[in-house]
């Protein structure tokens, strides 16, 4: 599965069709270029799942089996691919130049057939910046993406295929890309942590629910979830987003595991100052980060818990009522487990991160009683770097920290404060210290340096910055079409 790479070395399947699928990119943009490649292994995969389940039919005909009988493939959770979208067909039309016309038709087939994937395949094939003989030879590639495994395994190839592109792709974007990818590492680490395998999960015996107002990320979403043979029918799309337009109203999630942006001024707070969501107080209009973390915890069951990424600064702001909110939710019992983050870990921005871990019940269950207490973990000094740009958390990174959550709440567990690491303070001395929640003013950083950290600060304050120069430059933008608009119409 992996080619020799210099001595002693294999470089892995995923990185070589990766540079492969790359080379083929040539003029276009990786944002548009990554809705041909992940729907083309998309393809793959839903075709080999039924290849797959095609032929054990075929040889159960004589039992009474229909190989091309829809609803065989609807009991199995297997989607049915007509045979003009099947890859077997599709590969032996590669070659041709109206291949990307074919492509685009198969794509509307599948939707046909299967009311689930409407609206979410990509039809982009057939567009003049996509030279087919290109696209034949990335048929071809991926094609080859099981490379003589088992049919039966080639989906779960395939998946981590898709899931390593996505990887890429967003690398390849930048900023942009980090709008609909959440790093590996950091989903891990929110996983390992929640252990969330069974019930009703809120991004067999797991129901995922999710809301999500950019399309893109939707459908990235919904075809990444059936590749591994999840239900995506509850994770929903609006403009509207989940403030103004809450799709799931009435569910109550046993785990929420969530990355929304961070410190969103315009979402719509001054049309919502009095939604029943804000049980521990009125968030600010000029930013979300509050208004995030109460729809979290109204949508949690009464043993549910949340694992969710904030900006840093939420931790300790004041800012319109922010404290007050941040001292509810300690006096409430709601924080559970605080974990400061490494920089560099997220491609969409700069600004330093921290996850949050809450549970409604924290009194009993199958844990122990925490209702007294919060555990701080500082991992800035954890993970490494993968460019110059970008940091990721290792394995035994995500183990560390893992680890020491689980050895603190469960009831046989062996958990010691590690001093510049880790520690579990009482909830009467977050009150002492006005319920500032950043991990190292507990677990002893030497001089207080998380006071005020330069580095740190500068960073923050150079991300607000270029963000508020976007923000005028487009402003700027309207205001001189507007204005160009205006001019127009009074010469004529």
């Amino acid at each position: 599965m992996s080619k020799k790479k210099g001595i002693g070395t294999e470089e892995p399947l995923e990185k070589q069709l990766w540079k492969a699928a790359d080379k083929l990119r040539k003029n276009i943009d990786a944002a548009e270029y990554k809705h041909i490649v992940l729907g083309l292994i998309f393809l793959k995969y839903i075709s080999d799942a039924f290849e797959e389940l095609y032929e054990r039919l075929k040889a159960e005909e004589s039992l009474g089996a229909d190989p091309e009988d829809k609803d065989e493939y609807k009991a199995e959770n297997v989607f049915f691919v007509p045979l003009d979208a099947r890859w077997n067909y599709l590969q032996s039309k590669a070659k041709q130049p109206e291949i990307g016309k074919i492509v685009d038709n198969a794509m509307d087939a599948i939707e046909k057939e299967n009311a689930s994937l409407k609206g979410v395949l990509p039809k982009v094939f057939a567009r003049q910046n996509l030279d087919p003989t290109s696209l034949g030879e990335l048929i071809d590639l991926v094609g080859n993406i099981a490379l003589g495994d088992a049919k039966a395994r080639s989906a779960d190839v395939l998946g981590h295929v898709f899931e390593y592109f996505l990887g890429e792709f967003a690398l390849a974007e930048g900023k942009k890309g980090g709008q609909f990818y959440t790093p590996r590492s950091v989903v891990e680490l929110l996983v390992e942590m929640l252990e969330p395998y069974k019930g009703r999960v809120f991004d067999p015996d797991i129901s995922i629910y999710g809301q999500e107002s950019n399309q893109t990320t939707w459908r990235l979403a919904k075809m990444n979830l059936a590749i591994r043979g999840i239900d995506s029918s509850q994770v929903k799309w609006n403009s509207e987003g989940s403030f103004l337009n809450d799709a799931h109203k009435d569910l109550k999630a046993d785990y929420i595991i969530a990355n929304p942006p961070f410190n969103v001024s315009d979402w719509g707070g001054d049309l919502m100052r009095t939604d029943g969501r804000w049980q521990y107080g009125t968030p600010p209009t000029g930013n979300a980060n509050f208004a995030w973390m109460q729809h979290f915890i109204y949508h949690l069951a009464p043993s549910g818990q949340a694992g969710v990424v904030l900006a840093k600064g939420a931790l300790t702001s004041k800012t319109s009522g922010e404290g007050e909110i941040r001292k509810a939710f300690v006096e409430n019992g709601l924080i559970d487990c605080i974990v400061n983050l490494p920089a560099k870990l997220f491609l969409n921005t700069q600004i330093p991160a921290a996850l949050w871990f809450m549970s409604r019940n924290r009194k009993n269950g199958k844990f122990r009683n925490r209702s007294n207490e919060i555990l701080f973990i500082d991992a800035r000094n954890l993970g490494h770097l993968v460019n110059r740009r970008t940091r990721e958390l290792s394995q035994e990174d995500i183990d560390k920290i893992a680890g020491t959550y689980h050895n603190w709440r469960n009831p046989d567990g062996n958990y010691e404060d590690i001093p510049g690491f880790c520690a579990s303070a009482p909830v009467t001395k977050v009150a002492e210290l006005d319920y500032v929640l950043t991990p190292g003013r507990y677990v002893g950083l030497p001089d207080d340096e998380d006071d005020f950290d330069f580095n740190e600060r500068f960073t923050v304050l150079k991300a607000e910055l270029e963000e508020q120069l976007r923000e005028e430059a487009h402003l700027n933008e309207i205001i001189t079409a507007n204005l160009s608009k205006i001019k127009l119409n009074s010469e004529l």
